[in-house]
């Protein structure tokens, strides 16, 4: 008689199915109802073995859609030249995008500095997810100067990325002036959005970017999911 427990067992087969291909990375996996059956338990010892693989990285859960092979992180170089959708499409992957919230507003006096902006001025405030062969890969917050930047929100409804609506707004090209990176854990609420759970890992990046004469265009915040991303640092 084996001294293995049956959760480890269940946890073996299922990582000999996906080191051998029978599922690949982003196929959902059985359901604990019909993992359960499939090796005669219950479902509290599916759960045990699929945490199990959660911990490793193996697998992901999105509450109430089940549990799914993980995806390998996407490579997402940080530099002077940041562009989410050609990031994306050099990792092979496809980028997507949904918006969330959109508003124009005053700026607080923190957000007209950084911005160089006048108190009281005007900013266009962006809230979006973004995505990653449909999977959620990093939501985020973007602060527009709104008027050096004319027409700006009207060129970001179009839909085709924020290059292509500065460009609109009158910006030939922009760089990079800042970025900070540090580690937080997912609240409720961003946890629904990124479909991960409360307390997950999440790496946020604070930056600025500017246009070729170092006036700022554009300041934000992101959170992405981080067992989805490797941040990677370039000149």
């Amino acid at each position: 008689m084996s001294n293995t427990p049956l959760w480890t067992a269940i946890a073996r087969a299922l990582r000999a199915d996906i080191a051998e291909g029978r599922y690949a990375p982003g196929d959902k996996l059985p359901t604990e109802a019909q993992l359960a059956e499939r090796h005669g338990v219950n479902r509290h010892t599916v759960r045990h073995a699929l945490s199990a693989l959660v911990e490793e990285g193996l697998v992901r859960t999105r509450r109430g859609a089940g549990a799914f092979v993980a995806a390998r992180p996407t490579d997402y170089p940080i530099g002077k030249r940041v562009r989410f959708t050609e990031n994306l499409r050099r990792a092979g992957r496809m980028p997507g995008r949904d918006v969330l919230s959109t508003e124009i507003r005053v700026a607080t006096p923190e957000e007209a500095a950084v911005l160089d902006i006048a108190p009281g001025a005007r900013i266009f405030v962006s809230h979006g997810r973004s995505l990653a062969d449909g999977q959620p890969l990093a939501m985020s917050e973007s602060y527009y100067p709104l008027d050096r930047l004319p027409g700006l929100p009207e060129a970001l409804a179009e839909g085709r990325g924020v290059t292509h609506a500065l460009k609109a707004a009158g910006v030939r090209d922009y760089t990079r002036a800042s970025t900070r990176v540090s580690a937080v854990l997912a609240t409720a609420t961003k946890a629904v959005v990124l479909q991960v759970r409360e307390g997950a890992p999440l790496l946020k990046t604070t930056s600025l970017n500017v246009d070729l004469g170092g006036v700022p265009v554009e300041f934000g915040r992101t959170w992405f999911a981080g067992d989805r991303i490797t941040l990677t640092l370039e000149d």
